[in-house]
């Protein structure tokens, strides 16, 4: 690859890689950074993916494998002692071909992922390059690495992961927030646990860890995630040599037999940066931003991170759309963290109360849950991870008819509304060239869906400036049931703009040109120059 690629990007985890896959769909190279010597191919780490960052994963060619590796759960159980509370089905809105979820091990996803950028020749990855300075020039940025070689691109990605304190101070950052003073041991067991393989199960003050809590996810190869809330002291190799590991483990499995696969400690943290954009550098995943795993929201956002950077780095490359665009990946996406960071120290709090007054709170609550839904819905094991939407985005134009009304409850989906991310569904792959879903179609670039004849469209072969992926379809030429305004919940006559990353930017009833111009021109952030009757549309 040439030394001067587009977009640097620090850090070869799985929110980097998908950020340099992400960006060489759009025809943009990137030099790839990472510190390690080599890939690390132990233990499960990020085991729970989500469905839209399957969905990501799928636009760069991985998403159905690593759907189709994982294990699929579909129910989350929740118990007191040995009473269970509830459980939550997870449903989709559209119709997906991935399931709400998929269990597979961080080190199995990565290995995908570079199968696929080894086949990338816009993607070069580079071990055992430490990072020691960031030089932000006037047309660009120089990162050098120890040995004082540099490199220079027009951006820089910061995708080091949770262990990035050095970038973020070369970058003047803070880190600001919170770690949880009680530990977390983890282990892979390999075992046969019939009936458990596709359920999530989360354990409060069972009698096998009095006054803690236990969580067993189900991942491949006949292995289980298992996470022990353990006190502050806990000691790892001493809890291994006086045999209480193996009680602890036998506790849950019994007398079967098992293999101890992984085991590690941690304790979680709660911090994010105030800018995700520091001139020409962007923050994504773990380096921005760190949040407890209870609910699975680290490597699900970072990758959504990585996607939004993705196409708004491409847009301004390619001349698409001016550099401000960029300012909304932080206005975005560090909204996106704070909620998490709202949701998940929520969940700490209630699994870890601090007060007597809390503690107390906690156990009236799980008491009474077992007979009273109110009681129920205060328990809080973890809400599972969502996309962030943006309604208050400055890209998206709010709508009266679709306002958004917050988010639902555990399980729901929030009807579509401007900055939702859209409802999945078939479509005829002949009338899109080749598109078969809905999202798929979305992530080709900015995309208008129109449940009327009389939207402005021309002829196929022109786009809005001659250049920017805009496109137009009506829904009646991609329907393949005749059940796709439904599945979409699209009223009669109404026109929607969807965004490169399949979010509604706008929802708009029979609109003329001068009513459709201002939606396309606030999704780009920028002025087009031309009357979106240039549009192309594949009858």
């Amino acid at each position: 690859m040439h030394e001067q690629p587009d977009v640097i990007v620090i850090g070869a985890g799985p929110v980097g890689q998908t950020a340099a896959l992400l960006l060489a769909r759009w025809g943009i190279q990137s030099l790839v950074l990472d510190a390690r010597d080599a890939r690390d191919e132990i233990g499960s780490r990020a085991i729970v993916q989500q469905r839209d960052v399957i969905d990501v994963w799928d636009a760069v060619g991985v998403g159905r494998q690593i759907a189709a590796e994982g294990i699929t759960w579909r129910t989350a159980r929740t118990y007191y002692r040995d009473w269970e509370l509830f459980s939550v089905d997870f449903v989709d809105q559209g119709r997906s071909p991935f399931p709400p979820f998929v269990n597979i091990s961080q080190a199995r996803t990565e290995t995908l992922l570079d199968r696929r950028i080894a086949d990338q020749s816009l993607v070069d990855i580079r071990w055992s390059h430490r990072v020691t300075a960031i030089t932000e020039h006037a047309d660009g940025v120089c990162v050098t690495v120890a040995g004082a070689q540099e490199f220079r691109a027009r951006y820089v990605m910061v995708c080091g992961g949770a262990r990035s304190d050095d970038l973020r101070t070369m970058l003047g950052l803070t880190f600001d927030g919170e770690t949880f003073d009680d530990q977390f041991l983890i282990c892979d067991i390999r075992t046969d646990l019939p009936g458990w393989e596709y359920e999530r199960r989360f354990y409060f003050d069972p009698a096998w860890n009095p006054d803690r809590q236990v969580l067993v996810h189900p991942c491949p190869g006949g292995t289980y995630r298992i996470d022990w809330q353990v006190p502050p002291d806990f000691d790892l190799a001493r809890d291994m040599a006086s045999g209480a590991l193996d009680r602890r483990i036998r506790a849950i499995v019994g007398d079967r037999p098992y293999e101890l696969v992984w085991k590690s400690v941690y304790r979680f943290h709660s911090r994010v940066v105030p800018r995700m954009r520091v001139g020409r550098v962007l923050l994504a995943g773990d380096s921005a931003h760190l949040v407890s795993p209870f609910g699975a929201r680290g490597l699900n956002s970072g990758v959504l991170d990585a996607e939004n950077a993705a196409w708004k780095l491409a847009f301004v490359l390619r001349g698409w759309a001016p550099e401000s665009l960029l300012d909304t990946y932080h206005i975005e996406r560090h909204a996106a963290a704070l909620e998490n960071i709202e949701v998940t120290t929520a969940t700490m709090r209630f699994l870890v109360p601090r007060t007597d007054e809390d503690r107390r709170r906690r156990l009236d609550t799980l008491t009474r849950a077992a007979a009273e839904p109110a009681a129920r819905a205060m328990v809080d094991s973890g809400r599972l991870a969502e996309s962030f939407w943006y309604h208050a985005s400055p890209l998206t134009t709010p709508s009266n008819a679709h306002p958004f009304t917050g988010r639902p409850e555990r399980g729901e989906f929030h009807p579509p509304a401007p900055g939702v991310l859209v409802p999945d569904a078939p479509i005829d792959p002949a009338a899109t060239g080749g598109a078969a879903r809905v999202r798929e179609l979305a992530r080709r670039g900015v995309t208008i869906l129109a449940a009327t004849d009389d939207v402005p469209v021309a002829p196929p072969g022109g786009t809005a400036d001659r250049s920017t992926p805009l496109v137009a379809y009506r829904v009646s030429d991609l329907d393949t049931d005749g059940g796709l305004m439904a599945t979409l919940g699209m009223a009669g006559g109404e026109v929607w703009l969807l965004r490169p990353d399949a979010h509604i930017a706008a929802m708009l009833v029979r609109p003329t040109t001068g009513e459709l111009r201002p939606a396309i021109e606030r999704c780009l952030a920028r002025t087009l120059d031309t009357d979106p009757v240039a549009m192309s549309r594949h009858d």
